[in-house]
């Protein structure tokens, strides 16, 4: 071999190894595109995190943190003025015709020249009242007479609540249980009841209140959830809770008029026996109610929305969000207005869908965007969406659980978390009731002494 062969092939292996390197770094730096990628979408969501709150997103206001934006709530400004409105019924006390104590103020003297009024007649009568409120302790004691039958029966006339010595009357068991469903704690409860009433009461007792005013309403928790089942239109939501140190499930079933609450050790443990229609969020768990018909809240809807348009900048989100905003306003829509929103919906989520799936978009994403995401949902939900819409029963939001929810996370902030099983299971059920007491406008406190007295007369809550 001559010194040129040689050569050439010295310079074909140069080549050859020169190839293998230039192919290990296009292999490199197409690793090191993916990775910039892959970082760049993780920034993406991390700045994207940062830009959300209580307003544009679920997250509670307690999570806003010190800089905390200005509230800017979904409702828009109206031209009403601030208060009550013309028609509204106020609630301004009333003088009442039989007074409890009437206390007269007699003229004795003329307050000008000091002459006496003593024997001067009336010349008119000025009356006003006062509320007040009455503060202090009853005991009442129980005297039964014992009578012996000839045929040696001894026979009492002992009210049967009667059985100690000593015990706490339905006033106090009623007022402590109304205490608990107001989330104030059981020793300052404790505090309440010597520092006002001086009647000492321990934790305990107070928790026994509790308990017993449950045990006498299980039928009417029963019967509640069973009315929901039934109904036409129902609302549906969840939150955690903490039970014994662990996260367990508060879920909610509620009609204008009748609210249940149900403790589960599963977030999707969702009843399926229901066959009207569900309003809810999205939750796939709701899946599970094949009977149903599902109806979106658009309360979130408008929240992530509002998030893609001032975090991502998208303007189908805008558009999307009016178009919503302006449909919940219509009442009664004829069919032409109907056609002509849905058509409008169809072409906002085309357009969107159009940006989102183009091959430049996708090919430099391993993950869709949260407004894809959103886009794909409104359009495979359509029916579910605007089921307001083509249903003047059905609200456009999911408000009505949420607002029995909200007490619920009270509680959580209150007490932190429920200390035994029965303890969760009990306030569960006196929620249900205190909840469906105040929907339909009812003494909550007459009604928790009625549950201690006489705890079998609530069918009227479910008539309607």
């Amino acid at each position: 071999m001559d010194i040129k062969d040689q050569r050439i092939k010295e310079l074909e292996r140069e080549n050859s190894e020169l190839k293998a390197i230039i192919k290990r770094q296009d292999l490199l730096i197409a690793e090191l595109q993916t990775c910039i990628v892959k970082l760049q979408v993780r920034i993406e969501e991390l700045e994207r995190r940062l830009s959300l709150n209580s307003s544009n997103s679920s997250k509670p206001p307690s999570s806003d943190g010190l800089r905390k934006p200005s509230i800017k709530s979904l409702r828009e400004k109206t031209d009403k003025k601030f208060g009550g409105q013309k028609g509204h019924q106020g609630s301004t006390l009333k003088q009442v015709d039989n007074p409890d104590e009437i206390i007269e103020h007699h003229v004795d003297v003329c307050s000008s020249c000091g002459m006496s009024l003593v024997n001067v007649a009336v010349e008119e009568e000025i009356v006003r009242q006062e509320f007040d409120i009455k503060l202090g302790k009853k005991v009442r004691s129980h005297r039964a007479f014992i009578k012996k039958c000839n045929c040696g029966k001894r026979n009492s006339s002992m009210p049967k609540h009667m059985t100690a010595p000593v015990q706490y009357g339905p006033e106090i068991q009623a007022f402590g249980t109304y205490l608990s469903q107001q989330f104030l704690p059981k020793e300052r409860t404790a505090e309440l009841f010597k520092d006002i009433f001086g009647i000492p009461i321990s934790d305990t007792t107070l928790m026994q209140f509790d308990s017993e005013c449950a045990s006498n309403l299980v039928p009417f928790y029963d019967e509640a959830l069973g009315t929901i089942m039934k109904s036409e239109i129902a609302h549906f939501d969840e939150t955690s809770a903490r039970v014994m140190g662990k996260t367990n499930w508060i879920h909610t079933s509620g009609t204008e008029q009748v609210t249940h609450y149900r403790i589960s050790k599963k977030r999707g443990d969702i009843p399926q026996d229901f066959a009207g229609t569900a309003v809810h969020d999205h939750f796939v768990s709701y899946n599970k109610m094949a009977k149903a018909q599902h109806a979106f809240c658009n309360a979130h809807h408008l929240r992530e929305l509002k998030a893609i348009f001032e975090v991502d900048g998208a303007i189908w989100a805008h558009d999307m969000y009016m178009l919503l905003k302006d449909a919940s306003k219509i009442v009664q829509p004829s069919s032409e207005k109907i056609k002509s929103i849905s058509d409008e919906y169809d072409s906002i989520l085309k357009n969107a869908l159009e940006l989102y799936e183009q091959p430049a978009i996708r090919n430099l994403r391993y993950k869709r965007k949260p407004g894809h995401n959103l886009a794909l949902r409104l359009n495979k939900c359509k029916t579910e969406t605007l089921r307001f819409l083509y249903d003047a029963r059905v609200p456009f939001t999911n408000n009505l659980a949420e607002r029995d929810l909200r007490m619920v996370k009270l509680k959580q902030k209150v007490s932190g978390c429920f200390r035994s099983d029965n303890g969760a299971q009990d306030f569960v059920i006196t929620r249900s009731f205190v909840s469906t007491i105040r929907k339909q406008h009812k003494d909550v406190y007459a009604y928790l002494k009625k549950a201690i007295v006489e705890p079998s007369s609530f069918n009227h809550l479910f008539d309607g």
